[in-house]
């Protein structure tokens, strides 16, 4: 592997070398009618389906690739609590009450995690336990403001720590306050995806790999059109996220990111021990964000950077590492042993994108970094509203999306952009 023009988006990940078995599934081969025809098999589609087959409804889901291996495969594994705006935010856009009801649908969207790896008895290294981090001043202000903001929400398990606290939590001298949340935690991505895809199988859902979508049909009758045949449902889902281009309407509302991870090679168990207390998943709270944790195979999953520009920037292997040492210099001794990248997907308030194309079909994306929760959470929302019940689904589909400003010139806007909280992150 190279550092490159959109190479590390395809790259071979550490989830990669460490998934378990998934057998290839056949591409679609001909025409074929369902329930309800699902587009992409990621977190959104297969959650979707599961929650659809469990009330009774027929599935067909169709992968462009394999399944996983989007957004869902190649992220960082962090499950966070509540969204990318701040409660306070939400409060002020929307009134006390919708954002209550948007918190709880948050907290809800934690226990689907948990539950689908207790029901399906999916091996995804869950864990619990979390803690964002700040490098300045402001940080302590805002984390101190944060946690009276989610004990207000009834999170009165998260709290502040002060620099000699998290000086024993994380073995970083770099930190100057953090907040931990027992609620948040980390998995595995990959591994959850295919024991998500496994179940749904299971459970009767027909999925259909390497079958990209050119056409969909969003009338009375929806249908998904293929080079390889054509399936209609009495309803469709759009469950593709940054990777799903053909609705104009759609894309125009989100932006996808390319974000990127390394892994080093091993540690012994009782260095890493000593790294990160209890294993936990960190964040540290600048705009362009690093994230980072342990695999249970004592590597350092560190994560950070992005790219606007669907470039990836020259030598950033390199500049990884140099980002890692930053914050862990002892560290010096390992070396880089796989960086990836992938697309998210970031909508313009940053707040997930749910809604109706025509009366059948309908859509979610946009989960802005909080995907790994949110998107169990958009599934089981869209399920609902397919089977008659769709007040919790019209809380998101209220929120207002405006499309990206600039049109084609909208990609170097937001390089520019980036770059100036770039600067400011580093002042």
């Amino acid at each position: 592997m190279k550092d490159g023009i959109s190479t590390l988006a395809k790259a071979p990940s550490w989830y990669q070398t460490t998934a378990t078995d998934f057998p290839e599934l056949p591409p679609l081969d001909g025409d074929m009618s369902c329930d309800v025809v699902i587009l992409g098999g990621g977190f959104t589609g297969l959650t979707t389906a599961l929650e659809l087959t469990a009330r009774g409804y027929s599935c067909v889901v169709l992968e462009g690739d394999r399944v996983g291996n989007g957004a869902s495969g190649r992220n960082g594994g962090q499950i966070c609590s509540g969204y990318n705006p701040e409660m306070g935010t939400l409060v002020r856009w929307f009134g006390h009450d919708m954002a209550m009801s948007l918190w709880e649908m948050a907290e809800e969207a934690k226990g689907i995690v948990r539950d689908n790896v207790e029901r399906y008895a999916i091996d995804c290294d869950l864990r619990w336990g979390y803690l964002l981090a700040g490098v300045k001043a402001r940080h302590d202000r805002a984390l101190r403001e944060h946690e009276e903001e989610l004990h207000a929400y009834g999170a009165t398990g998260v709290r502040y720590l002060d620099k000699l606290e998290i000086g024993s939590w994380v073995e970083s001298e770099r930190y100057t306050s953090g907040m931990y949340d027992p609620t948040a935690g980390q998995i595995h991505p990959l591994n959850y995806c295919l024991g998500l895809a496994r179940a749904a199988l299971a459970a009767g859902v027909r999925i259909y790999e390497q079958t990209e979508v050119t056409r969909v049909e969003t009338g009375a009758s929806p249908a998904a059109v293929t080079d390889r045949g054509t399936v209609r449902g009495k309803y469709m889902v759009l469950g593709g996220n940054a990777l799903f281009r053909q609705v104009p309407q759609m894309a125009s509302r989100i932006m996808p990111v390319g974000t990127y991870i390394v892994s080093t090679t091993p540690m012994a168990a009782e260095r890493a021990e000593k790294l990160i207390r209890d294993r936990m998943a960190v964040a540290d709270i600048n705009f362009v964000l690093n994230y980072y944790r342990l695999s249970p195979d004592n590597r350092m999953l560190f994560g950070g950077r992005v790219s606007y520009s669907g470039m990836d920037a020259p030598g950033l292997r390199q500049a990884m590492r140099r980002t890692m040492l930053h914050y862990f210099p002892q560290l010096d001794d390992l070396e880089i042993e796989h960086c990836w990248g992938g697309y998210v997907d970031i909508s313009m308030n940053r707040l997930p994108h749910l809604g109706r194309l025509g009366p059948n079909t309908f859509f979610a994306q946009g989960f802005s970094g909080h995907g790994v929760a949110l998107t169990g959470l958009a599934g089981r929302l869209m399920a609902e509203a397919i089977a008659g019940t769709a007040e919790r689904f019209d809380v998101f589909a209220r929120i207002p999306h405006r499309p990206f400003p600039g049109g084609p010139l909208r990609t170097p806007t937001l390089v520019l952009a980036m770059l100036w909280y770039r600067l400011r992150d580093m002042l």
